[in-house]
């Protein structure tokens, strides 16, 4: 028995020893599983998810703004369009000695150039399918590269230098600005979300933010040294009933107690000039600017309809945000949020791969560009600081780095064009039933519930909101348009929502009325009935038209003249 107990103990005090030695070898091999697991949540100071964000961003509003273009390019710049690009090209041309060379390109820097012109409703649609076809892969897979992005960039160029009138409003050269920057984020043929050999620069990351804060304090400062109306902080009581194109919303915050109306013009006046300040003091104030932007772009979006504009504003505004801030937006066992995971750890001990010739060949081509943006910027600035500030203006033909702003002057009335057509032979018959066009998005018919379409964008319906307080000589294209609804044109009609002669002869008269449009007062009897609108007229924007009056007015600027519809010529001289 005692032998037994010995041999019992003996055993014990092993099992303890050995116990003893496995421990701190288990406690070894813990450790390594940590190491190799590394921290679970991601570190902040890198930039691999912000640039997928980016990039998709980019390629959403390149998918919007190619669309818009493929709907309506050939009714404004195409063939039998309003003011056709092949003219414009022609007349380049033409000023720039005949020959289409290295000063054509630098003019007008557009790939239609290189096409061929005898059919350019299908080149127009060619850019605008290629770009949309590219810039929905990057949308979808996250994946971009230095050629894509510069394809997409080259072809909206295109389109933007030919547009003429239509493309001529400021987020055309902003989404340019901004397209030509997300072309540095990528690699250069690589495709992948988190491309090893190709960090994302912190140069082309400060690009986009020096792009956020040119924007806002453009913004801020044009409407501090322009209209009155910002000053005394009254500006948004009229706001949101003039705006180029209201939103539902538009007509409830129209009706905000006047407090409010002062509150949201205060904020506008931090929002746009002191925030975006905090872009250059450290992390947090950085993160709580680019919180800040994002959400008053929002309320914009919401408030009314700008187009793509603010959906473009908040791209530079994610730049603000590094990995770990956007962390949440990707799913903890995605490939992107794991491989840089894996990264920073490898970095964290010491095993980051290191930099090869192509790495180093990157980092100077991210210098230069840091450089080039600087150069680019000097005019810029100058512009920000001077009294004379001009806004949404291009100091290069490649719009690279470019002026911005937006309302620098309110209008206190809100007042339309309205199109009337009649099949009268006496345009001055009292009896005469003048019909109206709907336009498909812009006041017009006062029980119509204002639209709901950013960030989608209606060219003409925007530009008919300039003309409303300018005079018909001052945009003479309402006369071509005009001279196209008494032909029943199918192109111009295309853009409009209603015709009123669909199924029937074309107008013998058109006439353009001048109203002045207000919102009704939710409650009243008015909106009881349906209306959102109250209007009075102002008096005739232009006189009533013919086709045969207009021939004269059609040939000297170069307008081919409408054709009649078939049949009508018979019925109107018998």
């Amino acid at each position: 028995m005692a032998a037994t107990g010995g041999t019992c103990e003996s055993s014990v005090r092993k099992r303890r020893v050995d116990s003893r030695k496995t421990e701190p070898e288990s406690a070894d091999s813990s450790e390594d599983t940590e190491e190799e697991k590394g921290p679970r949540s991601l570190q902040t100071g890198t930039f691999w998810l912000t640039r997928i964000v980016l990039l998709r961003s980019v390629a959403f509003v390149y998918l919007v703004a190619f669309s818009v273009a493929f709907n309506q390019n050939k009714q404004l710049i195409g063939e039998r369009g309003l003011m056709p690009c092949k003219s414009y090209l022609n007349s380049v041309k033409r000023y720039v000695g005949g020959r289409i060379g290295p000063a054509a390109f630098a003019y007008t820097p557009s790939v239609l150039w290189l096409l061929d012109w005898s059919d350019m409703d299908a080149n127009l649609d060619g850019i605008a399918v290629g770009g949309m076809a590219l810039s929905a892969f990057v949308l979808v897979t996250g994946m971009a590269n230095m050629v894509v992005m510069g394809t997409l960039w080259v072809l909206y160029h295109s389109l933007v230098s030919v547009g003429q009138l239509w493309y001529s409003f400021g987020w055309e050269s902003q989404l340019l600005e901004t397209g030509f920057l997300a072309i540095f984020l990528c690699p250069v043929w690589t495709l992948s979300q988190v491309p090893r050999r190709c960090p994302p620069s912190l140069i082309c990351i400060w690009t986009f933010r020096w792009l956020i804060v040119r924007i806002m304090l453009g913004a801020g400062l044009i409407k501090i040294r322009g209209d009155k109306c910002w000053r005394d902080l009254t500006c948004m009581d009229y706001h949101y009933e003039t705006q180029p194109v209201p939103s539902p919303m538009s007509y409830y915050l129209h009706r905000s107690p006047w407090w409010f109306h002062r509150f949201e013009t205060l904020s506008n006046h931090l929002i746009e000039l002191i925030f975006p300040l905090f872009t250059f003091l450290g992390r947090r104030m950085r993160l709580f600017n680019g919180a800040v932007q994002i959400l008053f772009q929002v309320v914009l979006i919401v408030s009314g309809n700008l187009s793509f504009l603010n959906w473009l504003t908040i791209v530079p505004s994610l730049a603000c945000f590094d990995d770990a801030s956007l962390g949440f937006l990707f799913h903890s066992r995605g490939g992107a949020k794991r491989a840089v995971l894996e990264m920073q750890n490898e970095a964290s001990a010491g095993r980051a791969a290191k930099p090869t010739k192509g790495m180093l060949i990157r980092r100077v081509v991210n210098i230069s560009l840091g450089v080039l943006i600087g150069c680019l910027s000097i005019p810029v600035v100058m512009n920000l600081l001077s009294s004379r500030q001009v806004m949404n203006t291009s100091f290069d033909p490649l719009r690279i780095v470019n002026t911005y702003g937006a309302f620098g002057s309110i209008t206190k009335e809100r007042t339309e064009v309205i199109f009337q057509g009649t099949l009268s032979r006496d345009p001055k018959d009292p009896e005469a039933l003048w019909e109206e066009y709907q336009f498909l998005c812009k006041p017009g018919d006062v029980y119509r519930r204002p639209c709901v379409i950013s960030p989608y964008h209606y060219r003409l319906d925007w530009l008919m909101w300039f003309a409303a307080f300018q005079t018909y000589e001052q945009s003479e294209w309402v006369i071509h348009i005009a001279g196209r609804l008494l032909s029943n044109d199918s192109a111009v009609l295309s853009l409009l929502d209603r015709n009123p002669f669909q199924g029937r002869d074309a107008p013998r008269w058109v006439r353009g009325e001048h109203f002045r449009y207000k919102f009704s007062q939710p409650g009243s009897t008015s909106a009881a009935e349906g209306k959102w609108w109250l209007r009075k007229r102002i008096g005739a924007y232009f006189p009533p038209v013919d086709l045969e009056g207009l021939r004269g007015y059609f040939q000297s600027r170069s307008w081919p003249h409408p054709h009649v519809a078939p049949g009508r010529s018979s019925s109107q001289d018998a």
